[in-house]
């Protein structure tokens, strides 16, 4: 086990390197294909959502509460508010739900 942990490393390594390089050395020109253009712009957003989404629903006592919260953050970023306010409000909620109600 403790000689595969070096394969795991290694292999880790090649594909990061391999994903970070590889666009460097394929793409030269400007891209100019408006699908794939879109598609980059929203990868850095896509993958932030995916990474932050399950965190804010299951790091929470119950999975109820931070439903509610996800919703309450939604709705106040929504109405303008800054992310201060918006991260207020959501930390609230959850406080209040799980110290009171479940």
């Amino acid at each position: 086990m403790s000689g595969n942990i070096y394969i795991y490393i290694a292999v880790m390594a090649i594909v990061t390197y391999l994903i970070r390089v590889l666009p460097l050395t394929l793409i030269r020109k400007q891209i100019k294909n408006k699908f794939l253009k879109s598609f980059l712009y929203y990868v850095p957003y896509v993958t932030l959502a995916v990474m932050t989404f399950p965190a804010i629903i299951h790091q929470t006592q119950s999975t109820s509460s931070g439903i509610l919260a996800l919703v309450v953050g939604v709705l106040v970023a929504w109405m303008g508010f800054d992310l201060f306010k918006t991260a207020v409000s959501c930390c609230a909620i959850v406080f209040i739900l799980e110290l009171f109600i479940i």
